[in-house]
């Protein structure tokens, strides 16, 4: 019978994008939705730097974990703060002596800023009609 690994799980939000997240020991592989975690955010280069912040700031390396998402909703920039998030989070339930260390880097919080939604009789959240003095 196969051992079964064991996963700390957490979930990062950041706008309207939510990431479910499984961290466990392992070689490295990094996965979001299927796909590895380079191919995945192929497209902006700077966001993969925000997805190993977690283990820079607690001096471990992330080639050390296998780390799986799924993450849904949102752009590529929320998406990948989500994922920080959630990394953080399970790093904390693998080791509570890593939260103080996190918290003082400001990887735990959630960032709380969401659209705005519109109004009526207004062109946006908050623009109005163009003023006519004539």
């Amino acid at each position: 019978m196969a051992e079964t690994q064991h996963y700390h799980y957490s979930l990062g939000r950041r706008k309207s994008a939510t990431a479910q997240v499984r961290l466990q020991s392992g070689k490295g592989n990094f996965v979001i939705n299927g796909k590895d975690a380079k191919e995945y955010f192929s497209q902006a280069k700077p966001l993969f730097y925000v997805l190993t912040r977690p283990f820079s700031a607690v001096d471990l390396e992330s080639s050390k974990f296998d780390i799986s998402v799924v993450v849904k909703g949102g752009g590529r920039t929320g998406q990948a703060e989500a994922i920080q998030l959630g990394i953080a989070k399970s790093l904390v339930k693998m080791n509570e002596d890593l939260k103080s260390t996190l918290r003082r880097a400001e990887l735990l919080g959630r960032d709380p800023r969401e659209k705005e939604r519109k109004k009526p009789g207004l062109r946006g959240a908050r623009r109005k009609q163009q003023f006519t003095k004539r």
